[in-house]
């Protein structure tokens, strides 16, 4: 075997003798930890052991495109003090501005990884549902996310309803992995790469503390991830999901929730080897350094604090505004129904007079849209709104989904939940030979002009809808629009996390660690 020999320069710049250079070294296959479906990576540990999130910053670098020879360098730069980078083979390295390039090293013997799949879904928590009807079967499901969310089984398992599944199959003839460049060389490095930075990394605007890591995801691909304590990590979702600005308990409460919701969806990226990712398919996670003092405060008033049901944190879904109705969980997603997320009207008791639940037709949901007065939160600017889409308009958005047979001519309702959100939308086809049905989170994954569910919809001249609908996001649970009003009427944090999570228990996590 061939090895470096590393010196600390003065500049401090770790450099190597390179005893056989960047030549591309054949890997053993045995290097590599083989799942039946994917490239297997180690678990992250819990949430609750450790008090650290794991939380991709960025994903599937190294990533080969087609027709692309290799993907653009992943480039780290300190805010301060130099970065010290090491990776699994003790390579160390330490500067200012760390550049990372990718390299294809071929395997010494090709591996065959084949899989059942099902999907893609409009969201995990339908890809979750799907996961766990297969569990409770006896059925080993796995939740992936190469694109988009996926369930995977074993290429030989035996299940009912083989159309729901396709077949995938790779063979994996090299593995991508990251160089090192310095003034003088290239260096081939091995995953997980550890990088520290003493006086923080700037990232995409901001500075964030690390530490980081660079390690391989299930799909061959590279994940940068931060591990970050919990309430650390409030600071950079709490300013960025209610705002900075927000009155004292409605950030108090948005602290609360986004702590309980990173514990109860910390195993999203399970396959993956980390726990949360930094975009709108969680919580979004940015710089942290933004967070005012105000953001601090409430991250410290309510330390540690979680809700939870049955002694366990809840799945606390929030969203921007509800329109003045709030959805069940299983109005937004496939999901089973859980009783902390309910149909209620939210406003003041003159609000919910004028109304009778559930509001299961065209005429209903018309009549509540029609008013404002007396909903909380009705300052918000999508609470009510209006879209128009033509023929082309739809067509082309269909396209973008992957549904590219269809010349729509129709929009209909089928079925709606009791909160008045469309949970079924049909799309007919020119020739009327086929129709295009969409359903919960689907509809606004692939209408992505619509602020909510919740709407109404006519033809308001030949080939062109319109859209008259309120709210901002799925429904369910906490309207940060309607925290900020009940905040501001002098609504208290139990009050108001009660108001939206009938029933769900307000606690510390040092309960939840006692639970059996």
């Amino acid at each position: 075997m061939k090895f470096f020999r590393w010196f600390l320069s003065s500049s401090g710049l770790l450099t190597a003798v390179l005893l056989y250079g960047c030549e591309s070294r054949v890997l053993e296959a045995s290097e590599f930890s083989l799942a039946s479906t994917h490239l297997a990576v180690p678990a992250p540990p819990r949430v609750l052991t450790n008090q650290k999130l794991w939380v991709a910053l960025e994903a599937y670098l190294g990533h080969i495109k087609p027709n692309e020879t290799l993907p653009a360098n992943l480039v780290l730069e300190s805010a301060d003090e130099k970065l010290l980078l090491q990776d699994s083979q003790g390579i160390k390295h330490k500067s200012s501005r760390i550049i990372l390039s990718w390299k294809k090293v071929p395997l010494k013997k090709s591996r065959l990884i084949q899989r059942k799949v099902a999907g893609p879904f409009a969201s995990f928590e339908s890809a979750d549902r799907f996961a766990n009807q297969l569990r409770s079967r006896g059925i080993h499901a796995q939740i992936a996310r190469p694109d988009d969310w996926e369930v995977w089984l074993k290429k030989d398992q035996k299940i009912q309803k083989e159309a729901q599944f396709f077949f995938w199959s790779k063979t994996f003839k090299f593995h991508v992995q990251p160089v090192l460049k310095t003034r003088n060389s290239s260096i081939l490095l091995s995953g997980p790469v550890n990088i520290i930075a003493p006086g923080g990394l700037r990232w995409k605007g901001g500075v964030y503390n690390g530490p980081f890591v660079l390690q391989p995801d299930a799909y061959g691909t590279w994940t940068f991830l931060e591990k970050i304590p919990l309430e650390d990590y409030l600071q950079g979702v709490v300013p960025y999901e209610i705002g900075n600005s927000s009155p004292p308990n409605a950030l108090a409460v948005q602290a609360v929730l986004a702590r309980t919701w990173a514990i109860a969806n910390s195993h999203r990226f399970l396959i993956d080897g980390y726990h949360l990712c930094s975009d709108t398919q969680c919580q979004v996670y940015k710089n942290p350094t933004k967070a005012s003092t105000e953001v601090k405060r409430a991250i410290a008033k309510t330390a540690g604090k979680v809700l939870t049901w049955k002694r366990r944190p809840i799945n606390a879904v929030y969203h921007a505004s509800n329109g003045g109705v709030m959805a069940a969980g299983d109005e937004a997603w496939s999901m089973k129904s859980v009783p902390y997320l309910r149909t209620k009207l939210d406003g003041t008791l003159k609000w919910q007079n004028l109304f009778h639940l559930p509001l299961s037709n065209r005429t209903n949901v018309k009549s509540l849209l029609e008013q404002q007065e007396g909903a909380y939160g009705s300052f918000h600017p999508r609470f009510r709104w209006t879209r128009v889409i033509s023929k082309e308009e739809l067509k082309a958005v269909l396209n973008v989904s992957k549904i590219n047979a269809i010349s729509p001519i129709g929009l209909s309702v089928l079925e709606r939940g009791a909160s008045g959100r469309v949970l079924s939308l049909k799309i007919n086809d020119s020739e009327k030979s086929q129709q295009v049905i969409l359903k919960l989170d689907q509809i606004r994954r692939t209408l992505r002009m619509l602020p909510s569910t919740l709407f109404v919809v006519e033809e308001i001249e030949d080939e062109k809808w319109k859209f008259y609908g309120g709210g901002f996001g799925h429904g369910a649970g906490l309207s940060q629009a309607g925290a900020i009003d009940l905040a501001e009427r002098g609504w208290t944090i139990k009050e108001i996390l009660q108001h939206y999570y009938p029933g769900a228990i307000y606690r510390t996590l040092s309960e939840v660690f006692k639970a059996p």
